[in-house]
């Protein structure tokens, strides 16, 4: 039977254990579990090959035989003083830390993998000299950072596997490590009836607790809003690059462009692919055709896709490379090739300083990284009006177009980081914008060849012309503004022309040929960026100034990485379109692309869940997939510009910080007092369906609950009514013992109980409490 004079009275009376020595000393306690210690040892080593893995280094040759030879002696010494390895393992750390300090002022580039470095010496020294479980506690925390350090350097998915590896290791860890703190330590052959705890028995347990902790982390993974990074002003950028000889900027250094023949020659400044000059040719099957000083599109082809790059940015936007003013007539160049104006970064910061866009519209910084997968030209991407751009060489140069320009080639793993000012896009006010343009955009993006200007003049308006009868829709909008002029032509050229199905199927233009002339009078079509040559060259016939821009789309959003993965079909070319004030604009007429690019009021905050929903929409009928799009769509519309709004506080001073930090407060107490409410409106409800006496019985047990003297697992009913005897007065305690009695009576023998004189009872004995606490 039961043994109440050998049980804690109450549940809730604290538990110690006592800490034992083996070596009769309080001071130190000496960690014996071998499981303990080979678990903390595969945490650490998993935390190093992490860090090779994200950042394509080589610790794990040398740091993980030190590793296990460290965790060996360590074992082997834990009962010893090892006052000598103490004095060698912190000289080394001061070593070590001297090292990491001198390679942190020396290199002012990324410090993420020096301090991943610095943490791996540590570790191994710290490895020579760990006889507690406090010592195993650092390596532990020490192994988890080193995950979180590979977690900001990955890039791609192979690091998914290693966090899986580490999150599997890190459960048995932790309950090894509890049961030690606990004092639990293996049966010894005194013990009576106790079965020995082994981690082998236990894995079923692990497994089914590893994928719920997976399960449920992918959850909250796919409901966590994606914030903007880079809170912190230290950005990612390559280590060094000596520059020899002089820079100019004024070559293009595509790789794609190199004469047959001569290999030396890497894409001149003056060279174009197979086909100068305009002639027939074939476009390079891995480099971008448009990347170069003059282009010809009188080129047929396809390029084979490869990743060039991957860009980590606050927001989705166009890559933008360079921009040509002269149209060719089968192709464009940049008039003004020579004319770059070259910037130096000072010696002791990677920083570069550019000139700041002369417009007066509202802009948005939004800052971009850059880790160049594939080589590419000279020419550096970057959303349009960069502000400051953290590069490698000790300068760079910037055309007349606003495209920016490296003294080398932009190699494979080669880091940089650009801020840009980029312009809200407000329909509004550039509709508003005038037609004064200034005399040195007149002069260079309104040419058009003579012998074609009058009849492109002539279609164009035509086409405005018939607006209201050919319009899209049923817009009522009219076209009295440039900006709804250019929306319209596009719009105009995405639907009345199409692009062929073979790369080969639309002919060579011969030498009298003109690309936008066989475009909209011959073929009724062509390539895809051949509707931005003839959107550019139509907006010039009347008198819009426009230009074409090249450079790569977002690509494909890994919302596992947070980073945009960008391939060299990727890369088209667009037309920028200039408004008085407010700068240039792109638009986009190539059929089944987005008539606007995106803008930087789009982000990928609910990213992961976004893209669920598409994979589930395509199941579901049109109607419905529509009503859910407005409704979710709305919703995290309004969420999303809220959780901006709130971080945005916190950059306006003092002021905005006290306001953010009281807003959180009462949001977390509204949000506290509410989930009570939940919690006791569950309560109630579930009480009200159990039967009249186990409700009267499981609210004395909460009502005993509250005053501290709570009923033990393992009690009885009946146990507890004479345990509880010494802790009332004796009419509450007989109260109890009444309720006790009558349950066990009904629960176990089917007797009716009296319910309307022990509901009596107990409220008696309430009110009498609630009484005496006043």
């Amino acid at each position: 039977m039961f043994n109440l004079t050998r049980l804690n009275r109450f549940w809730h009376l604290p538990v110690s254990y006592g800490r034992h020595n083996h070596q009769g000393s309080s001071s130190v306690e000496v960690e014996d579990s071998i499981s303990l210690r080979v678990l903390v040892l595969a945490l650490v080593i998993t935390g190093i090959v992490a860090v090779d893995i994200a950042a394509n280094t080589t610790f794990s040759w040398w740091a993980i035989p030190l590793s296990l030879l460290g965790a060996g002696w360590s074992y082997y010494r834990r009962r010893q003083a090892n006052v000598t390895i103490k004095f060698c393992i912190a000289i080394g750390m001061l070593m070590a830390l001297g090292a990491f300090f001198g390679q942190l002022f020396g290199e002012l580039n990324d410090t993420r993998l020096a301090l991943a470095e610095l943490l791996i010496q540590l570790q191994i020294l710290h490895s020579f000299d760990v006889p507690r479980r406090k010592n195993l506690g650092y390596s532990i925390v020490i192994g988890l950072i080193l995950l979180g350090v590979a977690a900001t350097l990955s890039q791609t998915l192979a690091f998914a596997p290693i966090l899986l590896l580490f999150l599997a290791i890190a459960l048995p860890t932790l309950v090894v490590n509890y049961r030690s703190q606990l004092g639990l330590k293996k049966s010894q052959a005194t013990s009576q009836k106790s079965k020995e705890f082994k981690l082998s028995q236990q894995l079923p347990a692990y497994s089914a607790l590893f994928i719920v902790v997976v399960a449920l982390g992918l959850v909250v993974f796919a409901f966590l809003p994606r914030f903007p990074g880079y809170q912190l002003r230290t950005f990612p950028v390559s280590s060094p690059i000596e520059v020899k000889g002089g820079f100019t900027g004024q070559t293009i250094i595509n790789p794609g462009y190199v004469r047959q023949g001569n290999a030396d020659n890497q894409g001149n400044g003056n060279s174009t692919a197979s086909g100068d000059n305009g002639q027939p040719g074939q476009v390079d099957s891995g480099f971008y055709y448009g990347f170069n000083s003059k282009i010809n599109q009188n080129l047929r082809g396809e390029m084979k896709p490869k990743v060039v790059m991957r860009v980590r940015s606050q927001v989705e936007g166009f890559w933008r490379v360079l921009a040509f003013d002269r149209y060719t007539g089968k192709g464009w160049e940049v008039s003004r090739n020579e004319d770059v104006t070259t910037i130096k970064r000072s010696p002791w910061s990677y920083q570069i300083f550019l000139s700041s866009p002369a417009i007066s519209g509202k802009t948005r910084e939004v800052i971009q990284t850059y880790t160049v997968v594939s080589d590419l030209p000279n020419l550096i991407p970057a959303m349009s009006y960069p502000r400051e751009i953290y590069f490698p060489t000790p300068m760079i140069a910037v055309d007349k177009e606003n495209g920016l320009r490296s003294p080398v080639g932009l190699s494979e793993d080669l880091t940089y980081t650009v801020i840009s000012d980029v312009p809200y896009r407000d329909r509004t006010l550039l509709g508003t914008a005038t037609t004064n343009y200034p005399r040195n955009i007149k002069n260079y993006y309104l040419q058009i060849p003579p012998e074609i200007s009058t009849k492109v003049k002539q279609r164009t308006e035509e086409i405005l012309a018939n607006y209201n009868r050919e319009r899209i829709g049923k817009s009522q909008k009219s076209l009295d503004s440039t900006y709804e002029k250019v929306l319209y032509l596009a719009q105009y050229l995405k639907q009345n022309y199409s692009i062929p199905k073979n790369p080969f199927e639309f002919p060579f233009l011969d030498e009298k040929e003109d690309l936008v002339e066989a475009f909209l009078f011959k073929y009724k079509g062509g390539y895809p960026d051949h509707f931005s040559t003839v959107l550019t060259v139509m907006l010039r016939s009347i008198g819009i100034p426009a230009r074409l821009v090249a450079g790569f789309a977002p690509g494909e959003f890994n919302p596992f990485t947070g980073m945009y993965v960008v391939r060299n079909t990727d890369a088209y070319a667009m037309t920028e379109v200039y408004f008085p004030k407010y700068g240039w604009f792109t638009f986009d007429p190539i059929p089944n692309h987005p008539l606007i690019p995106p803008s930087i009021e789009e982000t990928q905050t609910f990213s992961v869940l976004k893209q669920f929903w598409n994979w589930v929409a395509g199941w579901l009928p049109s109607p419905v997939t529509g009503f859910f799009n407005n409704v979710f769509g709305t919703i995290f519309s309004w969420f999303g510009k809220a959780i901006a709004w709130f971080f945005a506080l916190f950059t306006q001073g003092w002021v905005g910080i006290l306001t953010g930090l009281i807003l959180a407060t009462t949001t977390a107490f509204l949000g506290w007092l509410g989930w009570a409410q939940w919690r006791e409106w569950l309560h109630r409800r579930r009480l009200g369906k159990l039967p009249p006496m186990e409700r009267l019985y499981q609210q004395m047990l909460e009502w005993a609950d509250q005053k501290g003297l709570g009923k033990h697992p393992a009690q009885t009913p009946l146990e507890y009514a004479k345990v509880s005897s010494g802790h009332h007065t004796p009419a509450n305690a007989q109260v109890i013992n009444d309720i006790c009695q009558a349950y066990v009576s009904w629960r176990y023998g089917c007797n009716t109980p009296n319910l309307h004189q022990l509901r009596q009872k107990w409220q008696e004995l309430k009110k009498s409490t609630h009484h005496q606490r006043k």
